[in-house]
């Protein structure tokens, strides 16, 4: 039996483009704003708002963990999540190569759906593309999320002050490692998953109990150590982290050793970097500790004024080593 494939008329805004809007998407995005189906979706929000977008572009499509879909709507909501903001709706584009078997599309765009109906989103607009065998790599998604500010002032990554606490919310690398070996066919003695997953409630969990969060950034390409690098830069701050405090799944541990990876440097798609005043520091591991996605919070490291802009790493035999910013391309097209 021939599987259904996308054909390059379902792509040209007629009755094809039609029926795959009607039988795939609104099937599973329905709701009061997209069903319209005006051009432009008409929004309810009040006072500053944040706002991000992001392209998707990962291989392969569908990984232990996630996919493409659960990924798009994922990465949109934490990085609006991050500014200390409550996500409320998302755009949501998809570019499809011709011949794309529709029951993978339909697995992805179902994904989608629940990982938004999870997160308490919207999506409210959107777009479809269908473009010539060889113009992209079978799915590309395009998402942008808009939120309400929770907390003035909110998180941002200049933020970071002396005597802060570094947190982070969980394991570190495990989504990239997971590319890795799914799109190569390694195995590891134990299975490994993505940790893709929404934070914005975990989030609006730290910001209603803490009065002062400086910092909250999702560790995704480049990895804990470039995003570390990336804060210290804008804070002119040093970051000095433990490297035994840095909590990594033992599989992921080993996974790296025999590649020669560096899990400090594996994307993270369902954690969190939180600075914040010591004096915080344990109720915020308390708060993230009793939800799903912080079970293995930790304190990893203090913000320092030495040394503006360098990150450290004090090693468990008490020497020291600098953690420089992702130097080319560890691993391609993990997102």
């Amino acid at each position: 039996m021939t599987t259904p494939r996308l054909l390059l008329d379902t792509g040209s805004g007629g009755k094809a483009s039609h029926r795959l809007i009607k039988d795939v998407f609104l099937k599973h995005f329905s709701n009061d704003v997209l069903d319209r189906l005006d051009d432009a979706a008409l929004i309810q929000a009040s006072g500053p708002l944040a706002m991000s977008t992001d392209s998707f572009t990962v291989t392969p499509l569908i990984f232990p963990g996630g996919d493409i879909g659960s990924l798009a709507v994922n990465g949109t909501v934490n990085d609006v999540a991050m500014l200390g903001a409550r996500p409320l709706y998302l755009s949501c584009a998809f570019i499809l190569e011709e011949g794309l078997e529709l029951d993978v599309l339909e697995q992805v765009v179902r994904s989608t759906a629940q990982a938004a109906k999870l997160a308490g989103v919207k999506i409210v607009t959107g777009d479809t593309k269908v473009v010539p065998k060889g113009a992209v790599d079978r799915m590309f998604i395009n998402t942008t999320g808009i939120g309400e500010i929770l907390a003035q002032p909110c998180p941002q990554g200049h933020r970071a002050a002396p005597g802060d606490a570094i947190l982070v919310s969980g394991t570190m690398g495990d989504h990239g490692l997971t590319i890795l070996a799914t799109r190569e066919g390694l195995s590891f003695e134990a299975p490994i998953q993505s940790d893709c997953a929404g934070l914005n409630h975990l989030i609006a969990k730290l910001l209603t109990a803490i009065p002062e969060i400086h910092v909250l950034r999702d560790p995704t390409r480049g990895g804990l150590a470039t995003t570390l690098n990336e804060i210290a830069g804008q804070s002119g701050v040093q970051c000095l982290i433990r490297e035994e405090a840095v909590p990594v799944n033992p599989v992921v541990a080993a996974g790296c050793s025999f590649l020669g990876l560096d899990p400090l440097y594996l994307a993270n798609e369902g954690k969190l970097i939180c600075i914040l005043p010591a004096q915080y520091a344990e109720q915020a591991l308390e708060i993230m500790r009793r939800d799903e996605f912080g079970a293995d919070a930790a304190h990893i490291g203090d913000i320092q004024a030495d040394h503006p802009g360098r990150v450290v790493l004090q090693t468990p035999l008490g020497g020291r080593r600098l953690l420089d910013m992702l130097e080319g391309e560890q691993l391609p097209r993990i997102c």
